[in-house]
């Protein structure tokens, strides 16, 4: 019985592909060992290196053709905030129109009018929806129970947003693409259009979880209008239209069969690298000795 285990310990003997050799048979040398040091440091190095891109999330981005929120049941959530500080609050309002039919006049449902410059200036904030399709919602004194002779449209936009408000600082993107616009130094009596082209966003997080908000790209005009009965009331007009486009961003960490194969990469690597280099320094300073020994002889 101990004779067949003796013989069957000496067979898995034959496939061990690390053959050892003893420690007599072997010969340290100061180059090998600045080496081994080298290699370990750059080892660290590259191991830190991949350490952090795994514990990172990278944010890679596509595009396709679809209408990604389709919960929405056809609405677009907008935040708009802007300034106009030479018009009166009561002269101030908000129009929404859009080739659905809708045409509302005045709305102040979750709207906000804050008072500037003693009164002689208004500030609008509001929140409201338009539907998914081409339309305009415009800032004007056509709700005021009387007209101004003379309505002076020189604002400033703080902001106008659509959708969820995305907080991603690897994500850059247009959503606030009128924030800051200051149009103080305009004709007061002019009009302003801006042309909107709006483009749906989606952005999933590692968790599956999907928030949507939209970008918009932009082109203005201002203009003075007249009709055959004089000129035209100035209004500040958001035109836009939707892209069919989507801009999707996910969210993604690098697997972790991916970190470990490339760790193994890294260490194999290296040592492999290290041990070429040491064994050609090892040979050539060898064969340098005999050259210099028979010289001497």
């Amino acid at each position: 019985m101990m004779m067949m285990s003796f013989s069957l310990h000496c067979n898995l003997k034959r496939f061990d592909i690390y053959r050892k050799v003893p420690k007599d048979l072997t010969q340290p040398t100061y180059t090998g060992a600045f080496i081994s040091v080298l290699c370990c440091v750059f080892i660290l190095f590259l191991f830190l290196s991949e350490l952090t891109g795994f514990i990172a999330t990278e944010i890679v981005n596509e595009l396709y053709v679809d209408d990604p929120d389709k919960d929405s049941g056809g609405k677009i959530d907008v935040s708009l905030n802007i300034s106009l500080p030479n018009l009166h609050c009561d002269l101030v309002g908000l129009d929404i129109q859009d080739e659905m039919g809708r045409h509302e006049v005045g709305h102040i449902d979750n709207s906000m009018k804050i008072p500037l410059n003693q009164g002689d200036g208004c500030r609008f904030e509001g929140e409201f929806t338009i539907n998914k399709v081409p339309g305009n919602f415009h800032v004007s004194t056509h709700s005021a129970t009387a007209q101004p002779q003379s309505p002076d449209m020189t604002h400033i936009i703080h902001k106008l947003a659509f959708g969820e408000k995305l907080q991603v600082h690897k994500v850059q993107g247009a959503f606030n693409a009128l924030g800051g616009a200051d149009r103080l130094s305009s004709n007061p009596l002019a009009s302003h259009d801006y042309i909107l082209k709006i483009v749906p966003t989606v952005y999933e997080d590692l968790s599956g979880r999907q928030r949507f908000s939209y970008q918009y790209t932009v082109a203005n005009k201002e203009y003075v209008a007249y009709s055959h009965t004089g000129r035209i009331i100035p209004a500040i007009w958001f035109r836009y239209d939707l892209s069919p486009i989507t801009v999707k961003y996910t969210e993604r960490r690098q697997p972790f069969y991916r970190f470990i194969t490339t760790i193994c990469a890294i260490v194999g690597g290296t040592f492999t690298v290290a041990g070429i280099i040491d064994s050609c320094i090892f040979t050539a300073s060898e064969a340098w000795k005999k050259i210099q020994i028979g010289k001497m002889s």
